[in-house]
């Protein structure tokens, strides 16, 4: 039986919960910058959650909703790249602002995994300067192997090829990594490329379809701070509302 040498970390609702309060409110921001009328609510930014990555949400939104009639065909690409550059700048300056703290017990997770000797790893869709932002910034007490993001592969979870990647760069065969997610795309990403799952939920992925996970927690917990509830795992994990890496390692290698 193999045992987890490398924890892989996605980074949106994972590492800190960006979506309701982080990308909505930047989006909002640069739809407002540009003159469009329209703004992104909590439930209908939740609707667009389904569709991986920024650029591919907008264009799904002004193709469905037709709120940008007169943009050419041959102006959106350079439009949309554009509105999700200037997007991303609000984005990080929220994140360096200390606007969006890290998740619950993210830091220590990822402590844990690093003293033991795991490789530690980000693989986000997230754009790569808004992963640097947080890994090198919030996070700059962790050793990360690696930071996967952006173009850095061209398929959008649930597709595994940044997984896939991940894998290739770490050396290691699938059972022998742990994913960390938050979403369904993103656990269908991760068993795609045939890794165990642990999926930390937030407001926009708590009632998702995870049965595919492993394990889901609503948070991975802190001692002496916020627990999480176990919402599916064996007993054998004997989670007390805090999720460690010992406790992992020993889950997956029964």
């Amino acid at each position: 039986m193999s045992e987890i040498k490398a924890i892989f970390f996605d980074q949106d609702g994972v590492v800190i919960d960006t979506e309701k309060d982080g990308h909505r409110v930047a989006f909002n921001e640069i739809f407002k910058e540009f003159g469009y009328k329209f703004q992104w609510d909590v439930d209908k930014y939740h609707e667009l959650l389904q569709i991986s990555g920024g650029k591919e949400r907008m264009r799904h939104y002004f193709h469905t909703e037709g709120v940008v009639p007169d943009v050419k065909s041959d102006e959106e690409d350079e439009l949309i790249k554009r509105l999700h550059k200037r997007k991303t700048e609000i984005f990080i300056e929220l994140i360096e602002n200390g606007r969006l703290p890290l998740r619950t017990g993210i830091k220590r997770l990822m402590k844990e995994a690093m003293d033991k000797g795991l490789i530690v790893g980000i693989c986000t869709t997230a754009n790569e300067r808004a992963a640097n932002a947080i890994s090198k910034g919030m996070l700059q007490n962790i050793r990360f192997e690696f930071v996967l993001a952006g173009d850095i592969v061209s398929k959008k979870k649930p597709d595994p090829e940044i997984y896939l990647l991940a894998l290739e760069k770490a050396g290691l065969k699938p059972e022998e990594c742990l994913v960390i997610e938050d979403s369904r795309n993103g656990v269908l990403a991760a068993k795609e490329a045939g890794m165990y799952v642990v999926v930390t939920t937030n407001i926009y992925t708590e009632n998702e379809d995870l049965h595919e996970a492993d394990i889901i927690v609503t948070c991975l917990g802190e001692p002496d701070g916020e627990k999480g509830i176990l919402k599916q795992g064996d007993e054998s994990l004997a989670f007390d509302g805090v999720l460690h890496v010992d406790q992992l390692i020993k889950y997956f290698a029964n």
